[in-house]
């Protein structure tokens, strides 16, 4: 399975501009490009949680497609906002626990102009039939 071509095709992501740059064992970054439409404040840029929280969602779900080969939903996933995402962001994912009907991500979600950590995530994701 080609994971960066899944998730290239992948509407909601594609929609965001939600780009994988890195995915290999259960291992995954990602970046997306922030503007105006994906801000919550007129007055400044300044991401909406919930792209922070896609952004973390997808590219943790590539860390562990990387490893499984196959489309892995999201059971449940848990994230802590630390800091506003003022611009571009990047994420970067690694498997916890891999099993045969769930696996476990942690996702680290940063500022790219400063490198200050905007989110820290953690998702649960079916990986079996």
């Amino acid at each position: 399975m080609d994971v960066e071509a899944f998730f290239e095709g992948m509407p909601f992501a594609s929609l965001l501009g939600i780009e994988i740059t890195e995915c290999a064992d259960g291992h995954a970054e990602g970046h997306l490009e922030m503007s105006e439409e994906l801000s919550w404040n007129e007055e400044r840029l300044m991401a909406h949680g919930g792209v922070t929280f896609t952004l973390a969602d997808t590219v943790g779900g590539a860390a562990l497609v990387s490893l499984v080969e196959q489309p892995v939903p999201t059971i449940d996933m848990r994230i802590d906002y630390l800091d506003a995402g003022t611009g571009d962001l990047y994420a970067e994912a690694d498997v916890v626990r891999r099993g045969s009907d769930v696996g476990v991500v942690d996702v680290e979600v940063y500022a790219a102009d400063d490198d200050a950590l905007v989110a820290d995530a953690r998702g649960v994701y079916k990986t079996g039939e």
